[in-house]
């Protein structure tokens, strides 16, 4: 049974995919980043934005460790096989929660600070994306009218839903760093 909506936002953070990508040691989301996982700085960021419930959603790797006491979190068995399921996962809970909207972001963007969070979720709108020096990165929000356009399977995010809905899109101009961190070479940059 779906709960009536009752105006809340969640903030979902993507950390179940596997980093393909990656070559260094160990998984990139545990990768040392100033002396903390890097996941760490997206997750303690979301947290720090104020949503009324930050939401993990966890696969390939176990950072329970670095998961804030009260977050809920999700786990995506099926993690291999793209971002959208993460992202179906994360929308059933908001659904059966009641939330209006979920903003949603990367475990692999370490410069994304609170305010972006923040920013994007107070916008009015049901699509908001985040955007740094005139580039579309997330965070992005998207309201209960359109969870169910989002993908449901593959490897997309949001990306999709905000070319087919492009007129009703408001990007809101964040500050921070939106760069993700995929290869060793992406976090040697960081460090």
């Amino acid at each position: 049974m779906t709960i009536p909506w009752n105006g809340t936002i969640a903030a979902v953070v993507l950390a179940a995919g596997g980093g393909s990508r990656w070559s260094g040691p160990g998984h990139k989301l545990l990768a040392d980043l100033d002396g903390r996982p890097l996941a760490a700085h997206a997750i303690a960021a979301a947290a720090a934005a104020g949503l009324d419930e930050l939401v993990v959603v966890t696969g390939s790797v176990d950072i329970s460790a670095i998961i804030p006491g009260g977050a809920t979190v999700l786990h995506n068995g099926s993690w291999s096989e793209g971002q959208a399921g993460s992202i179906r996962l994360a929308v059933e809970h908001a659904e059966r929660a009641g939330h209006r909207a979920i903003v949603l972001g990367l475990a692999d963007t370490p410069g994304i600070p609170a305010e972006a969070w923040r920013a994007v979720a107070d916008t009015e709108g049901s699509l908001v994306v985040a955007v740094f020096d005139g580039l579309r990165r997330p965070p992005t929000k998207v309201g209960r009218r359109f969870w169910n356009e989002l993908p449901v399977y593959g490897d997309s995010g949001a990306r999709s839903l905000l070319a087919e809905r492009a007129s009703e899109v408001v990007e809101v101009a964040c500050r921070g760093n939106p760069a993700d961190i995929d290869t060793v070479e992406d976090l040697q940059l960081w460090n």
